[in-house]
């Protein structure tokens, strides 16, 4: 399953980057201060927790326990709800369109995601590791 988290964090970092490229080329003076601003805050959330995904990939490897997987799956469970979210509110915000408020309630969904992410996280190290570090 480690592996798995690496590879994903890795496809999320690149996208991460292509997304933050094309908000500071092409979305300055096409929309909003406040689109790009919503856009920025999901570019960077998205790239804090591709960090959190590698942490868990090279953890599980030591502490293979479900805490730690879970932590991984709340991580991308709060990717795609806060970041995506808030990429939606980007495009709403862009092209002035009424309605979608629907998306706002599920950003915070998402950082609850992230949070419960990183307490799984830490519930884990207080467990010893199943495979000893060389």
């Amino acid at each position: 399953m480690h592996k798995g988290f690496l590879k994903l964090a890795s496809i999320l970092a690149a996208l991460s980057v292509a997304l933050g490229a094309f908000a500071a080329h092409s979305l300055k003076g096409s929309v909003s201060e406040r689109a790009i601003a919503t856009f920025e805050t999901a570019v960077r959330y998205q790239f804090y927790h591709v960090f959190a995904l590698f942490i868990t990939g090279i953890v599980y490897a030591y502490f293979p326990y479900k805490t730690v997987k879970f932590a991984g799956y709340f991580f991308m469970a709060g990717i795609l709800f806060f970041s995506g979210s808030l990429y939606g509110l980007a495009f709403v915000q862009a092209i002035v369109q009424p309605g979608f408020q629907w998306l706002g309630p599920i950003t915070p969904v998402g950082g609850l995601f992230f949070i419960v992410g990183w307490i799984l996280l830490c519930i884990s190290f207080f467990r010893k590791p199943l495979i000893k570090p060389a």
